[in-house]
Order: structure tokens, then sequence, then C-alpha cells
């Protein structure tokens, strides 16, 4: 049972100042003061309450003199306070959450409630197109740190009143605000039900990765597949068009990127871009990308495997051989240069942006032209993986760039002992990992393709123009 506050001032301020620890952390405030003649005191988080607003709240409560207080706490919040979200809280653990959330609370002698007034204004940074999910048309706002203001972006956009924003809290520590965003009448109420409960259920002390942390919690399958089971947006267009389609956007606090679920493989190959232009054109844009996609997990164990079988090679194709000395053998060459790209991503990540320019430079001739001299690797191998590592960032997806990069290497290492025995089996381990995940819901990763569905895999693969009703 949760204890609530009592009516002596003195008693409620001594318990949350020990509770609160208000003489260890300096921006903890308790902040004592007069209203209407009664002893009163405000509890907040300096950082988060705005001078300004602290100063009018203070000239009103001046201004007030006995005759205007009434004698319950529910009228004061009803007909004099002076703000639009004014909460009346009694629970001791409800206070110190809101306390701990930013939120300014008041205490007044007398009164068994407290008075809990939502003015907090968050640090952050402006609502910027990301630098990920760029798109070359359409808006240019982008999700920011702060859940409120994302939730504000996606009702901007879809104006219904069955938009449903529910917020929980996960993590004993963190209390992490989380909301859920979907649509009552087009979601699968079943599997908000469903996400509602693990969400209550989760025995978590903290969410130190955000979203990424949240997602681990709510699959409860093994992680050993990498692809992933969800889409990750920074884009408040896409969480919309997405939640529009049915599905549900979950928005964690302190995180700039929407989660959205339940998604299939076909979901996660869309972007922006296919909705900005034309159907011919966003038609195109799909079909490059799936036809890349399967390039760069089949172009250098192709080349590797007729490496190996230079007679299966037509004639047509004999520039495609190796001209030089092959000192390392292929294989090796093409997993060190595997790890060296990403070794070059994790140090361009790393680098201060005045050093990038020159670092570049000297990382690709070394990478480059004196790999090649030097005998290390050769230039076909060289070039090969430069295509792969550009195509790799077609996807949208880091995950399922990197799901492909490792059945790529694991699909090298077959074709590179035991032949083409090898890359058929290879081809086949990489659908049956594809075709064995499952979405958050538990149904096909495959959709619609697996269980088939025509018109919505046509869908899926074709943009169409919008129809009228």
């Amino acid at each position: 049972m949760e204890h609530k506050i009592a009516t002596d001032l003195t008693g409620n301020m001594n318990y949350f100042r020990e509770r609160l620890g208000i003489r260890k952390s300096f921006d903890l405030i308790c902040r004592t003061t007069m209203v209407a003649g009664r002893q009163a005191c405000f509890f907040f988080i300096d950082g988060f309450i705005k001078d300004d607003i602290m100063q009018k709240l203070m000239e009103f409560f001046y201004s007030l003199t006995p005759e205007d207080l009434p004698e319950d706490s529910g009228g004061l919040s009803r007909d004099a306070m002076p703000y639009v979200e004014v909460e009346l809280l009694s629970g001791r653990d409800e206070i110190e959450k809101n306390i701990l959330s930013g939120v300014l609370c008041l205490f007044i002698d007398g009164y068994d409630k407290c008075f809990a007034i939502d003015c907090r204004t968050y640090p952050m940074r402006s609502v910027s197109e990301p630098e990920k999910d760029k798109a070359l048309r359409g808006s240019k706002d982008g999700f920011v740190e702060t859940v409120v203001f994302n939730t504000a972006l996606i009702r901007r956009r879809i104006r219904d009143p069955h938009l449903v924003m529910e917020m929980q809290q996960a993590g004993s520590s963190s209390k992490t605000d989380i909301v859920l965003c979907y649509m009552d009448d087009r979601a699968d109420l079943a599997f908000v039900q469903e996400l509602k409960s693990r969400l209550s259920n989760l025995k978590v002390d903290a969410l130190t990765m955000n979203q990424e942390s949240l997602v681990e919690c709510l699959y409860r399958r093994k992680w050993l597949n990498p692809f992933p089971k969800v889409k990750y947006s920074e884009r408040p267009d896409t969480a919309a068009a997405s939640v529009l389609e049915g599905k549900v956007a979950i928005l964690v606090d302190n995180s700039p990127a929407a989660v959205i679920l339940p998604v299939s493989i076909f979901d996660i190959t869309e972007e922006a871009d296919d909705f900005y232009f034309p159907p011919v054109t966003g038609t195109y844009l799909r079909l490059t990308r799936l036809l890349i996609a399967v390039l760069t997990l089949t172009l250098t164990p192709t080349w590797l495997l007729l490496m190996e079988n230079p007679q299966w090679i037509p004639g047509v194709f004999d520039f495609i051989k190796v001209e030089g000395d092959i000192n390392i053998p292929l294989l090796y060459q093409l997993l060190l240069l595997e790890i060296g790209i990403d070794g070059l991503k994790l140090a361009a990540i790393n680098t201060p942006n005045m050093l990038t320019t020159p670092l570049s430079v000297i990382a690709a001739l070394v990478m480059g032209e004196f790999a090649v001299n030097s005998g290390w690797f050769n230039s076909e191998a060289m070039l090969y993986m430069a295509f792969v590592a550009i195509a790799n960032y077609t996807q949208s997806s880091y995950e399922l760039g990197y799901a492909l990069k490792f059945m790529r290497m694991i699909l090298l290492v077959l074709t590179g002992v035991f032949g083409v025995y090898g890359f058929a089996a290879g081809i086949l381990f990489t659908v049956l990992v594809i075709g064995c995940n499952r979405t958050i819901s538990g149904k096909s990763y495959l959709y619609p393709l697996v269980p088939f569905d025509g018109k919505q895999l046509a869908r899926r693969i074709f943009r169409k123009r919008i129809s009228f009703e």
C-alpha cells in the first residue's frame, strides 16, 4: 500500500529532503515561501525549470490573500492555479517520481495533496533533418531526444481522434518514459495489449541503451539471428506513415529514433524517397535497392568461386581474372578487407572533423595503391570489396547491412573451403536464416512472400499511385 502525505508541511518537507538527498545534490532544490499567509515549499530540479516561469508563479502565489485560498486543494488547482498542466498528487512514491522527472511540486501547509505543475523544459537540439535518414524530397524535420516533442511531430501529421499515445515507464532506477503510438482502429489491438503487458512486466534496472535495451527486452527469442527484428527511423513522416498502416511506433525518452514494429524484411528495405517520387521512379529505386542488396551478398563469393574455377568464366569476362601474382590466398584477402573496412568506419566515427579529410586521403593511399604494390592485396579484390562497402549504404538500416555482411563472410568461408558445394550451402543457409527469423509479433519475416499474398507483394515491390476514394 502506497503511503500518502499528511497535512503537516514540516513532516512532508523533512521526508522528501531526506528521501531525495537534498543536502547531497546541488541541483535538487527545496524553496520555501508563503502562499496566502500559509507556509509552503517548492521541490524541483534546477535546469528543468525556467527562471521566468518560476518568477511568474512566485508572483502569483505572493499576490494571494487568505480569502483567495479555498478550503480544499482541488478548488485551488481547478479555479486559481495559473498554469495549464496541474495535477493533484497524494502518494509519496508518485510525488517522488514526478520530482525526479523534473515536475515542479508545491506543498502548502494544511493541504493533504501536492500540486504537480508540469512546467519543465528539457534541454534539446533543433528538430533538424537526421544525418542518417536523409531524403531528397519531403520534410526536413527529425526526432529529438525529448519524447514530448516527438509525439507532437507525429500529431502534426495525423489529426485523427483514433491516434493513441499511451505513456508507460520502464527501469526501476531510470524510470524511462515510453510512449506507444498507434491507431486504435487499424492496429492489431491484441498485439498492442501484448506489448503493454511486456512493458509492464519488464524487470530491468535502467534502459542504458535507450530503444535498443527496450527491444532486447521485448523480443524474448534468442538473438543469434542477425537480421533486424524492428525498424528504426528518425523521420517523423516515416513513423506517421507506418502508424497509418496499422503498425505500432514506440518512442523512448532520450532517444531520437522511433521503433516501428512489427516489420518484415520488405518493410525494413523501404525508404522515404520511394514515396516522395512518382510511381515509376519510386519503383526503380526499390528494385535497384533490392538488386544491390543481392549483389552485396553474392558478388565477392561468386568472384571467389570463379577464380577457383577459371574454366567456368566465359571468354567475354576474362577481364575479371587476377592478372598479377597472388601472394596471399584470395579468401584471406577478402576477409582481411571485410575487417579492414569496418576498422576504417570506426576510425572515421571517432576522427575529429578537422582531421577527417587528411586522414581519409592517407587511408585511401595506404589501403589502395600501397597495399596493392606491396603485394598484400590484388587490385581486383580491392575493387570488388570497394563496391560492396559503398553498396552497403544503399540500405537505410545499419542492422540489415551488417546482417548481410555476416552472411557474406560465412558464404565466403564456405565457398573458399568447399567450392561450389559450399557456395550452394551458404546460399541455402542464408535463405533459412531469413526464413526462420520472426517478427516481434511472432509472424513470418518474409510476409507477404511467405505466406504468399500476391496483392501485398506487388505493393511492396512496385510503387503504386495513391488511390482516391
